[in-house]
């Protein structure tokens, strides 16, 4: 009999669980009372504690979670073997040489790892631990945060910061609302307004709060920031009420309580459900790409040693075979292991030979590698160019293991608010029919004093024109959605802003608002306050005007407008809006549009943020139709956003214009510098924001991102509405392919005479794009699509983003064909997931909290610093490591190859070649200090040069000097010093003779010969050569070089001498006794030394000359010209002529006469502006015909050569 077990589980889940899809929602009692009998029955759901976790590890998993993670290493992984081989078979070499090197690396590694997430806990407990106020039977307790339910009514007070998320039941303000700044969550430091349940707002104490009887049915926790659906049963004499539950009613963890005394709210989402929370990446381990090269070339380097055992096994069996050549008496083998199986002897020869060889991989690499990233990071945290004196504060290095990743990044991810910005507007301007206002410069067409300096239009308006502009005041006073917070002064009585000196300030949920209101006040017309729905201004001759505010149109980013109805004091009812531009000119019907919309468009092109002004008198029939227009729409449970939008549509119309505004949203300093340095470097920067499409853009415009030519694509919500999201997507996708070759030089995108795209998208819209689609094969390459949009864009502005959604940006980069490495920069904590998600993180310390900070690898004072931190820093970190490595191997393959060519000629007995004390000191002690002391503070350029000249980044992009040819030139260059080391010392003891006490004798060189004598010949010529090959390769010279290299050196020989000239006792048995001695008492050694040596650096000095003379890369261009100022090259500023010919022409294409002279500011002094005329008119001011020498060899043009390459740094 078969059974259904589908309508059993069916059943189970609806009478054991509640509901089918209870998953998709969740019932919170309040106060955790339960709902009255007769109600629809709800079974109470578990949900997690308010406890955050950040950390990685805790104490019982930390070391074997530290220890996979460690020995997923391929190196840590093979040195354990190794390890193991030499405890288990009878090895040449002893266990120790291979177990301290490989306990030491594990052993710091994790002390600092440990260390780190020590931290994490540390920071995690203070946030769990935090008091929290909840109200439980009428009174308030005190809890710690992490003891938070879901359903306990909550006390906050203002300035609190929010420890999960809550619904608003009530507040200390009468119309039940309280103002919030979510900094640390979307980067916006504005206030915004949030609304309490209409049904609860009325109770205002514990005792009233703990009567309400309630329960909330929402969405299960998910991620998006914008987004909240749910509804609040409150049962009063046993009937459930429902009422809606929005986005303005939920009060999210980590947002701060403004402007309000306190309210009562209710927890929905604790914990790791908070949306914070959820928008917060797991931290992984981050891996450089030189790390991944090091991997890669450790895998090739293992194949080496592999084969070279293998060869060495096979071929001494080989050898063996013959009965006459058994493995000789003097190797000391049992009777029992000649007894063996051939597989089993043959197997641990391998072995054997395998730990011989082992040497070619070098463990010590790594303990350098740790130690040169660990001291080198306090070179950033030294920097005094990057402390900033404001905030007392220097650069901070959370980790160091991507110092030199810092020079290969691709593309830069920024945050906008507080990153690129200040988040401080300041008003600049306003234009009313065509005549504009300055505050404190020009006012009423009248030049104030001070104003001498500024860049002045001089407009005096008729008296006709005196009304309208008294018009447009009001206007920008009476339609916004500003607060005013008075504050009390010492002696208890309030002032006002209108009573004597200013003690209250305006707060707004957008800084452009607070800007127009303070500069209305600036020029003489002061909002007041809001009270009982009547706005007041006082005037310019200092009397009260009074307002009613019947209607508030609020902004949305498809209108890009709002308005406010209001009635005067004399009855007459007005309609003031304003908006963007592109809103309000369709809309309007008189007014002087060409003159106004002249200025805005002058405005814009300055990188100012402008609004546009209008206003509709209303005749009080036309009051009542807007009304029942309104009130059907905000009544409507269905399509309510739509049919409001509908409304104000009809409502907005026949306009008539008065002028326009325009805000300065303030540059952090040398904000714009940075950018156009980091794009002449060849990084694309891409700004990912929560802000509004409108400001982003015009931040875009000033900071450089957009320049005055760029083609701007739109790929927005707006958009997507009038075309479906393929159409959009190929339209753009043609657009931008229709000029293929246009990026392939950033040189030629940065002139003017190509087209330059710059893509805005906002969040919505990515989301339509990432999400997988099953029912259309074809929109299942939307990403690519996208992907390739953007490769060909100069700049990409990305707005609307919820934090995790920036994440998912870097990730999609990440993952792209191209394997770029990115940089994420931001100060809040809505940057922290795509700060961990790219490949290098950096935070700035901000207004908005340390979260960025604590997550970051690199934290930064302010943005402009990253400019040093990657042309310099970056730039260097990656030379240096990249020789380390590079020069690593090189010295291990002159080290080992001898031996391997040793084994030919002693039957392959695995006898080593050199002493043990020479195996085991080699990579510790006699080669060790100077390439970690060259990886520490070698400049091949000048630090200034370096910044002057963004473009020289490009030289080391893409790991190019860890590229496999580069890689193969050296084992190429080691195998070929190994072999003239090894045969160079064979051919001078080829001819020998016996002395008449037995011993061998070199007839050529009287010296007696033996095979530790030969060993250490060859050592001693392998020693001074990789010494000397790393002199040849340094640049820059101090006394420390000198005192660490022929330190080395000295060191060598020292011990040579004492290791070999005193019998030492605890040694059983001494072989290099005397020997050292011996052989540098023979005169032919000492040229054979000096010969062997020049032969081994030869062919690299003569490719190196070559190579400079025929094809020399920007870098030795630079180098060679510096060398001819005798380091002073900094001082001069045309290193656009030491580029590359093909470079440089591109290059000159872009001097034109628009892009490297910064556009003057209003706020600037005039002098400045005489300065850049100056050079412009004068474009050879700084020609230097010595340095044109090593441009293309060709004689001084005659049209002179101008400075292209600095950017604004340069002095003049």
């Amino acid at each position: 009999m078969g059974v259904d077990f589908s309508t059993l589980r069916t059943l189970i889940s609806r009478y054991c669980v509640g509901e089918e899809n209870w998953v998709d929602s969740r019932t919170i009692f309040i106060g955790h009372k339960e709902p009255p009998p007769g109600t629809e029955a709800f079974i109470q759901q578990r949900f997690p504690d308010n406890r955050i976790v950040s950390s990685k590890y805790t104490f019982l998993n930390f070391v074997p979670k530290n220890m996979f993670e460690q020995f997923r290493r391929v190196a840590n992984f093979y040195f354990l073997i190794i390890f193991l081989v030499q405890l288990i078979i009878d090895t040449p070499t002893s266990p120790i040489t291979s177990g301290l090197p490989l306990f030491f690396v594990i052993t710091v590694t994790a002390i600092k790892q440990g260390y780190e997430d020590w931290l994490r806990h540390k920071a995690d407990n203070a946030i769990n631990q935090c008091p929290v106020h909840v109200v439980e039977n009428g009174k308030v307790v005190g809890k710690q945060s992490r003891k938070l339910r879901v359903g306990d009514v909550i006390f906050m007070k203002e300035n609190e910061t929010f420890p999960c998320d809550l619904i608003l039941l009530s507040t200390s303000r009468d119309d039940g609302t309280c103002y919030v700044t979510t900094a640390s969550l979307d980067g916006e430091s504005s206030h915004k307004t949030y609304y309490a349940v209409q049904d609860t707002k009325a109770y205002n104490t514990e005792e009233e709060v703990d009567t309400i009887h309630a329960t909330i049915e929402c969405e299960q926790p998910q991620p998006d920031l914008y987004k909240f659906v749910g509804r609040i049963n409150i049962y009063m004499d046993n009937e459930p009420v429902a009422r809606p539950l929005g986005a303005e009613n939920l009060l999210l963890r980590g947002a701060t309580l403004k402007n309000t005394a306190h309210i009562y709210a209710v927890a929905i989402y604790t914990g790791m459900e908070t949306k914070m929370a959820l928008n917060y990446q797991s931290k992984t381990q981050k891996r450089s790409a030189v790390e991944k090269s090091m991997n890669a070339y450790l895998v090739v380097y293992l194949c080496i040693l592999i084969g070279k055992a293998l060869i060495n096994t096979g071929l001494k069996y080989a050898w063996q075979a013959d009965p006459n050549r058994d493995e000789p008496w003097y190797n000391d083998r049992t009777e029992a292991e000649r007894g063996r199986h051939i597989v089993i002897r043959a197997f641990t020869d391998f072995l054997a030979f395998m730990v011989l060889f082992n040497y070619i991989i070098p463990v010590s690499m790594y303990v350098t590698v740790e130690m040169q990233k660990f001291l080198g990071s306090y070179f950033i945290m030294w920097d005094d160019e990057m402390f900033d004196k404001e905030l007392g504060e220097r650069a901070v290095v959370n980790t160091s293991d991507l110092n030199e990743e810092l020079g290969q990044v691709e593309y830069v991810f920024t945050d906008k608010t507080g990153t690129l910005t200040e988040n401080n507007m300041e008003f600049i301007e306003c234009c009313v029919d065509g005549h504009v206002y300055v505050p404190h410069a020009i006012c009423n067409g009248q030049v104030m004093p001070g104003a001498t300096g500024m860049d002045m239009i001089d407009t005096s308006p008729g008296p006709g024109a005196r009304e309208h502009e008294e018009l447009f005041f009001r206007a920008l006073c009476l339609c916004h959605t500003v607060q005013v917070k008075e504050e009390e002064t010492v002696d208890g009585i309030k002032h006002g802003i209108h009573q004597g000196k200013s003690t209250s300030f305006y707060i707004s949920s957008s800084p452009d608002e607070v800007a127009l209101v303070e500069g209305m006040k600036r020029l003489g017309f002061t909002y007041l306050r809001l009270k009982d729905s009547h706005m007041e201004i006082l005037n310019r001759e200092d009397e009260i005007e009074r307002f009613e505010l019947l209607e508030v149109l609020t902004f949305d980013s498809v209108r890009r407008r709002m308005s406010v109805i209001v009635r005067s004091s004399s009855g007459e009812l007005y309609l003031f809006c304003k908006g963007a531009d592109s809103a309000i000119f369709p809309r309007v019907i008189s007014g002087k549009v060409d003159q106004v919309r002249a200025r805005v468009e002058h405005n814009a092109v300055e990188g100012l943020r402008t609004l546009c002004v209008a206003y509709r008198p209303l005749s009080p029939e036309q009051y009542q139709e807007v009304c029942h227009l309104l009130n059907g729409a905000k009544l409507a449970l269905q399509d309510r956003d739509k049919r409001l939008a509908e409304a104000y549509d009809i409502i907005e119309k026949d306009l008539i214009l008065l002028g326009a505004t325009a805000v300065e949203d303030r540059l952090q300093e040398k904000a714009a510098d940075t950018i156009e340095s980091l794009h002449k470097a060849g990084m694309k920067v891409w700004v990912l924001t929560g802000d509004k499409m409108e400001t982003a853009a015009a931040t875009c415009y000033a900071s450089k991102l957009f320049r005055r030519n760029t083609q701007i694509l739109e790929l927005t919500t707006k958009r997507t509405e009038e075309q479906s999201l393929h159409d959009v997507l190929f339209d753009l996708s043609r657009t931008v392919l229709r000029q293929p070759d246009a990026m392939t030089d950033t040189f030629s995108s940065l002139s003017g005479d190509c087209t330059d795209y710059g893509l805005i998208i906002d969040g919505a819209t990515l989301s339509a794009v990432m999400r997988p689609t099953q029912e259309d094969s074809i929109s299942g390459n939307y990403k690519e699509i996208f992907l390739e949009i953007c490769r060909n864009c100069s700049a990409v502005l990305c707005c609307r983003m919820a934090p995790l959604q920036k994440a998912q940006i870097v990730k999609l980069i990440k993952a792209s064909k191209e394997h770029p490495i990115t940089l994420a920069i931001g100060d809040g904590a809505n940057d922290v997931s795509m700060i961990l998600e790219a490949h290098v993180g950096i935070g700035i310390m901000g207004k908005e909290g340390r979260q960025a900070v604590r997550n970051s690898d690199y934290a930064i004072p302010k943005f402009k610093h990253l400019k040093k931190m990657l042309l310099v820093h970056g730039h260097y970190y990656y030379i240096r490591i990249s020789e380390l490595v590079q020069y690593f191997f090189y010295k291990n393959v002159c080290f080992i190859f001898p031996q391997f060519l040793y084994q030919f000629f002693c039957g392959f007995s695995q006898q080593p070649l050199y002493d043990t004390a020479y195996l085991t000191l080699y990579n510790i002690s006699f080669t060790s200090l100077p390439i970690l002391l060259y990886s520490l503070i070698e400049q091949h350029i000048n630090m200034d040069i370096l910044k002057k000249d963004p473009s020289l980044y490009r030289d080391i992009a893409k790991n190019s000097l860890l590229r496999w040819p580069i890689f193969l030139y050296w084992t190429i260059l080691g195998v070929y010093d190994a072999i003239v080391m090894f045969f160079g010392a064979y051919f001078l003891f080829d001819n020998t003779t016996f002395t008449s006490n037995g011993q061998l004798m070199t007839t050529n060189t009287q010296m007696m010969f033996g095979n530790w004598t030969f060993g250490t010949l060859v050592f001693t010529v392998l020693v001074f050569t990789v010494t000397f090959k790393l002199v040849l390769d340094t640049h820059y010279w101090t006394w420390i070089n000198h005192f660490v290299i022929w330190g080395s050196l000295i060191f060598f020989v020292v011990f040579s001498l004492l290791w070999g000239g005193i019998i030492w006792p605890f040694l059983n048995y001494q072989r290099m006794y005397y020997v050292f001695m011996q052989m540098l008492s023979s005169g032919p050694a000492w040229l054979s030394i000096i010969l062997l040596i020049t032969a081994s650096l030869l062919p690299d000095v003569v490719k190196k000359v070559i190579w400079r003379a025929l094809w020399p890369t920007t870098t030795e261009r630079i180098q060679n010209a510096d060398k001819l100022y005798k380091g002073q090259l900094s001082e001069f500023t045309p290193l656009a002529s030491l580029h590359a010919p093909s470079k440089a022409g591109s290059h000159r294409r872009g001097s034109g006469n628009e892009r490297n002279v910064p556009n003057p500011r209003r706020s600037e002094p005039f002098t400045k502006k005489i300065m850049f005329t100056r050079w412009q008119r004068t474009p050879d001011y700084s020609t230097f015909t010595p340095l044109l020498r090593f441009a293309d060899g060709s004689r001084q043009s005659k049209q002179g050569h101008a400075y292209t390459g600095a950017g604004p740094e340069t002095s003049v």
